[in-house]
């Protein structure tokens, strides 16, 4: 099987290492990353090479890995999930993302997104594409809004891995809509 890798200007999108932990556990142990999106920080750097594993592993999920120093400061990718149910029609998913707060602010999230959609439907001939955030979580919030998805539903929702109960807010981009979109960049 060929090893897929997305360039950007500044990011290769590439799978996960094993090699990649530390960098992992960087940002993942960090309180500020991972209970914004549902997931605890990590408790050791063998946690962070068993997520690269087993969760980090899956096809479709990407290491954002910076070209000018070489360091893995995200992660991005399809999560397997279909918020609205099963469209038989259409094979969509959901693409889910972290980045280290060292690089917030910076614009390589919606710069990953953005690769990350296009692969999704020129490639992977989706129709639909997912993205949701948990209330308070403006930040990704304003990724979603930077890479042009819109509004369609929020569902509260219990988040096993926290143990809370949270609204998710889910919005979507269309393949008719993303195709408007970047002729329209062009």
């Amino acid at each position: 099987m060929t090893e897929i890798m997305l360039e950007t200007p500044r990011l290769w999108l590439r799978p996960f290492r094993d090699s990649d932990a530390a960098d992992v556990y960087a940002y993942a142990r960090d309180p500020r990353v991972g209970p914004i999106a549902g997931w605890q920080p990590h408790k050791s750097l063998e946690e962070s090479r068993e997520i690269i594993r087993t969760v980090f592993s899956a096809p479709g999920v990407f290491a954002m890995e910076l070209k000018e120093t070489g360091a893995v400061v995200g992660s991005v990718g399809y999560v397997g999930n279909h918020p609205a149910g099963c469209f038989p029609d259409s094979p969509d998913d959901e693409v889910g993302y972290a980045l280290t707060p060292a690089c917030w602010g910076l614009g390589l999230m919606p710069e990953a997104v953005e690769a990350v959609l296009e692969y999704g439907f020129t490639q992977l001939e989706m129709k639909r594409i997912w993205c949701g955030h948990y209330a308070g979580n403006w930040r990704s919030k304003r990724v979603m809004e930077k890479c042009g998805f819109r509004y369609q539903f929020p569902r509260t929702e219990f988040v096993q891995l926290m143990g809370v109960t949270r609204q998710s807010n889910f919005n979507v981009m269309t393949e008719e809509a993303w195709r408007e979109r970047i002729s329209g960049a062009l």
